[in-house]
């Protein structure tokens, strides 16, 4: 991405474009009862809390009624049905782990076969976005958690823990280029969850090689256990070498979340908070999602950006935006076009 002069004053930046993830499939309900939705209406309800408090992307996941996250897709159409019913112009952006919660004590924490994430793209009614992952790797959200920082909740207990330090997102290949088939077919837009600049380079390829045709809305997941640190360093090489069409969410985990959000809101790019992220404020303190969002909200202001409305953040996103070709993708997303044959030096882009 490009950074010019005025790059970092409020009017030359996009509205911000808060994503909630209210539904934190790794706790239970036990572990903030108070902010933690169980029966369908709750979790419908927490959706329109969200959106009232700012926030017009919802990443979804569901639970069962006895608590623990969902792997059912009836369960999804029946919620986002629901968001879709009660906020109309909420985004709607199911995780595409499904749950990836234990089942049991001892069961290990992982991501659903390939089949079943497939059959996101069969939703009724169809999302706005799936999110996706670009290559296998460790998911070891234990890694940056702090004692204090979990104690008291079910991952306290050892054998979660273990499952959780343990746990893999498989996105090879194959995988990823039948997923992304089925998506645009289905015209769900992919939201990619990457993991550094391998992952981005990844992207890259299967944009130039015409196997994704559409906007590029991009989450560094700054996470760690396998994906980039909260390096600083981490994210801006990740900004820097984004596409500049490119419209970029930074994540972290528990306290990276606000300063991390707060960077990002000043160099005029989006957050995303909720209780997948933290449970706790920088304080150690429970903090729920609307709470989180009412922060950004607040420190948005005082930077002097506007939060988009529904409408707005749909414009941003692109949603149900198309290309019809390899050259179309990347002009649209501000990449350097593909080199002709026997094209000297680097391809230089259109005026």
């Amino acid at each position: 991405m490009q950074f010019l002069d005025d790059s970092l004053h409020p009017q030359n930046q996009d509205k911000v474009v808060i994503t909630a993830a209210p539904y934190g499939p790794e706790w239970s309900p036990q572990d903030f009862p108070e902010d933690i939705a169980i029966t369908m209406e709750e979790q419908v309800q927490k959706a329109v809390d969200c959106y009232e408090a700012g926030a017009t992307v919802l990443h979804l996941h569901v639970r069962e009624l006895d608590g623990t996250g969902s792997k059912s897709l009836s369960k999804f159409n029946e919620l986002i049905a629901g968001v879709r019913e009660a906020v109309p112009d909420m985004i709607i952006q199911v995780g595409g782990s499904i749950s990836f919660a234990p089942e049991g004590e001892g069961e290990a924490a992982k991501w659903l076969s390939d089949d079943t994430r497939h059959m996101l793209a069969e939703l009724t009614p169809k999302p706005d976005q799936v999110t996706i992952a670009i290559n296998t790797v460790q998911m070891n959200i234990t890694e940056l958690m702090a004692e204090d920082e979990v104690t008291g909740t079910s991952l306290c207990q050892p054998a979660y823990w273990e499952a959780y330090r343990e746990m893999t997102v498989p996105a090879g290949p194959g995988w990823v280029e039948e997923h992304l088939k089925r998506l645009q077919d289905a015209k769900i837009q992919p939201h990619f969850q990457l993991t550094g600049m391998h992952s981005l380079e990844t992207l890259e390829r299967l944009v130039r090689r015409g196997i994704y045709r559409g906007p590029l809305n991009l989450t560094w997941v700054g996470i760690g256990g396998g994906f980039d640190g909260p390096n600083p360093y981490n994210f801006m090489e990740f900004i820097r070498r984004a596409p500049d069409g490119a419209c970029l969410t930074l994540e972290s985990l528990m306290k990276n979340v606000l300063p991390i959000n707060t960077m990002a809101m000043a160099l005029g790019l989006h957050p995303r908070c909720g209780i997948e992220d933290t449970l706790i404020d920088q304080h150690g303190n429970r903090m729920t999602s609307v709470e989180q969002i009412k922060q950004l909200v607040r420190m948005a202001h005082e930077l002097g950006r506007e939060v988009a409305n529904g409408q707005e953040a749909r414009e941003i996103y692109r949603i149900n935006t198309w290309y019809n070709s390899v050259d179309e993708t990347l002009a649209a997303n501000g990449l350097t076009p593909n080199r002709l044959p026997g094209e000297k030096n680097v391809p230089l882009r259109g005026l």
